[in-house]
């Protein structure tokens, strides 16, 4: 596969956050979307209490939310229709509670139909809370 012109890319990323700013999960959430240097998605995820399990730690689900967010957002740029998650495996390595988390996307591999990332979380503190790797395909749905 050809990659996108990097003015494309960066083109595309923009429609992303904005379009990203009007979903009801970002406001629920809390969460922040930018783009790093290198073209990953990155989520900012403040410290929520409403994301909370009975036991006050941040409920894993939420940081699920953030890996798949990081791997679908890192990858969909590079496409002209939308893209869907095919799978994606998380794997929490220690609880958190009451953090700002973070969660960034890595492209492993894009392909003409499948595509594959890599996505991480962390706390301020650099200490990594979870992993994971996410498969997403191109549908027939135009961007347009």
């Amino acid at each position: 596969m050809n990659p996108p012109d990097p003015a494309v890319l960066a083109m595309r990323r923009a429609e992303l956050v904005r379009l990203f700013d009007t979903a009801p999960i970002k406001h629920l959430f809390g969460m922040v979307l930018t783009y790093d240097d290198q073209g990953s998605a990155v989520f900012d995820l403040p410290y929520n209490p409403g994301l909370d399990h009975a036991l006050k730690g941040t409920h894993g689900g939420a940081i699920a939310t953030l890996l798949d967010n990081a791997g679908w957002f890192t990858v969909a740029p590079h496409f002209d229709t939308w893209i869907a998650t095919v799978e994606f495996s998380v794997r929490l390595h220690q609880p958190v509670a009451a953090t700002h988390l973070r969660s960034i996307g890595r492209v492993v591999r894009l392909g003409q139909r499948l595509s594959v990332a890599e996505m991480e979380v962390r706390t301020d503190a650099g200490a990594l809370v979870a992993t994971g790797s996410g498969t997403f395909t191109v549908t027939a749905a135009s961007r347009g």
